[in-house]
C-alpha cells in the first residue's frame, strides 16, 4: 500500500485533479505555454536565418564562378517567369 501511495505521489495526480477542477487555470497555462513555444520558434528561426544569411554573404564574397553562374541562371528563370505571367 505504501508503494502505491508513493507511486501516486510521484505521478503528481493532485496537480492534474486541481487542473481538471479549474479549467480556467488549465486554459491560462496552455495559453502561456503556447506563447512561449511561439516565441521560441520565432527566436530560433531568426537565429538560423541570420546564420544562413551570413554564410551566403561569405560565399558571395568569395566570388566563386559556379555560384555566380547558378545565381545568374536563377535570376534569368525568375525574370522569364515574371514576363510570362498573365496580367
Amino acid at each position: 500500500m505504501d508503494r502505491l501511495a508513493l507511486a501516486l505521489a510521484k505521478a503528481n495526480l493532485n496537480a492534474f485533479a486541481d487542473l481538471w477542477e479549474h479549467p480556467r487555470r488549465m486554459l491560462w497555462l496552455n495559453f502561456l505555454a503556447g506563447l512561449a513555444r511561439g516565441f521560441g520558434i520565432a527566436l530560433g528561426l531568426t537565429l538560423v536565418t541570420a546564420v544562413f544569411l551570413m554564410f551566403l554573404t561569405r560565399v558571395a564574397a568569395l566570388n566563386l564562378p559556379h555560384i555566380g553562374r547558378l545565381i545568374a541562371e536563377l535570376v534569368q528563370m525568375v525574370n522569364h517567369q515574371l514576363r510570362t505571367l498573365p496580367s
